[in-house]
This record gives C-alpha cells, structure tokens and sequence, in this order.
C-alpha cells in the first residue's frame, strides 16, 4: 500500500500519541490536531486520507466537523473514523447522521483500530482509482 495521510484529531495529548504508537507499523505520514478548528485547518493543508476524529474536542465538536467535511465536495471523499469514549446508541446514531464512514469506541484495542485504518486506506485507493478511470473514460469519449 502506497503511503497515506492520516491526521489525528484529538484534544487529549495522551490518546494522540497512543494512536500515534498504534499505528507505527502502517505505512502512513501522520499529523496532529487538538481541536476541531484545527483540525479542519489541518484538512487544507496536509489533504489526509483518513482523519481519527474524536468527538468530543473544544471550539467544534467531531459532529460538526465530520458534517462540514462530508458537506464540501472537496473534502467529502476523506475517510473518517470517529473515535471517542461516547458509546450511547444516540452517539452511534448522531456519528451516523453526521456521515462517518466508521464508529470506534475508547479504550481502542491496537489490532482493531490497525485492521479498520487498513481497511479504510485500501477501501480509499480503490475509490480513488474508480475514479481516475472514469476520468480517463470520459476524456477518450470527448476526444
């Protein structure tokens, strides 16, 4: 798998660096961002394939940043796990509602957060190859 970008969004200093650690042996460049403001700063400047979203972060909560991401063309295709000590099922419902692509509850086990990061990138790269395909199709049928 070709490297990926994946920004950690979380206010807490130790989760990032725990989910840092976890994810050591996939091959990805990671960022950090401690609130929801920047994290969505973060978004335009480093363009990450995948964002582990704690919901509960100061100025914008997970919620509200999953919604403006999913809302924007431009960023809507970024793969989302949000990752958060909530676990009600209205939590689950308003993570749903907000487009998530995936849902995990804290403490996080290493082996399940690894398995869905991977499963997300590769799920990010066949999307991304769809649609350079369809590009190239559309260009060879105007030209």
């Amino acid at each position: 798998m070709a490297s990926n970008r994946i920004l950690i969004a979380d206010d807490n200093e130790a989760n990032c660096d725990l989910l840092e650690a976890y994810l050591s042996d996939v091959d990805c460049e990671i960022e950090l961002a401690a609130d929801g403001e920047e994290t969505l700063a973060k978004v335009a400047s480093f363009h990450p394939d995948l964002i582990l979203l704690d919901v509960m972060m100061p100025k914008l909560s997970g919620f509200e940043v999953c919604k403006q991401l999913k809302s924007d063309p431009v960023t809507s295709r970024i793969m989302i796990l949000m990752v958060t000590a909530l676990g009600e099922p209205g939590d689950i419902d308003r993570a749903v509602e907000a487009q998530t692509d995936d849902f995990l509850s804290k403490p996080v086990k290493k082996a399940q957060l690894v398995k869905r990061v991977e499963n997300m990138l590769r799920l990010k790269d066949v999307t991304d190859e769809v649609d350079r395909l369809r590009r190239y199709i559309e260009e060879l049928q105007n030209d």
